[in-house]
């Protein structure tokens, strides 16, 4: 019985430890951390967004995935990695951005209050609009195009991330 209890005391003291770890992290380290978000740490970096996403916030970041930036129109990664392009790039990057800790319970209530739909203004002056397709969170950007939260809640010290599969883009 002391073995098991010990046993429980330690898985506790582990997932603990973890916890304090995961939130020790700032949104850039999340996305550092992560092999499906090379691209994207890539954007950052060349937008010069390291220092501003990794102050105080908080903030709430639409993450995407590698795939995301794979859907793009041949050329356009590497285009708006260019420094003669680092303003679209950060205008880009910038709308994936919401001030304040939005977590999915947040969202799913806001789109419960809108009767479907929850508009949220992002760090860059436009908005997304979320809604549940299938169960899931979908965001709707400028354009009309559409990303699906695949994973959410990654949180951090400054913010939370929320996975996208899809790059949203303004207008």
């Amino acid at each position: 019985m002391k073995k098991v209890i010990g046993f429980f005391a330690l898985a506790i003291t582990i997932c603990a430890v973890n916890v304090a770890n995961a939130q020790s992290k700032d949104v850039v380290d999340i996305a550092i951390g992560s092999t499906d978000h090379t691209t994207l740490v890539a954007a950052v970096k060349a937008a010069d967004l390291v220092e501003t996403l990794k102050s105080k916030g908080p903030f709430t970041v639409f993450a995407p995935v590698n795939a995301a930036f794979a859907k793009l129109p041949a050329g356009t990664v590497e285009f708006v990695l260019k420094p003669e392009n680092k303003a679209t790039l950060a205008k880009i990057l910038t709308y994936h951005v919401v001030a304040g800790d939005l977590k999915a319970a947040d969202v799913l209530a806001a789109i419960t209050k809108g009767g479907g739909k929850a508009v949220v203004a992002t760090v860059q002056g436009e908005s997304l609009t979320a809604s549940l397709e299938g169960g899931k969170v979908v965001l709707t950007d400028a354009q009309g195009g559409k990303s699906t939260v695949i994973a959410a809640d990654l949180a951090g010290s400054n913010g939370v991330v929320h996975v996208i599969d899809t790059v949203l883009m303004p207008k």
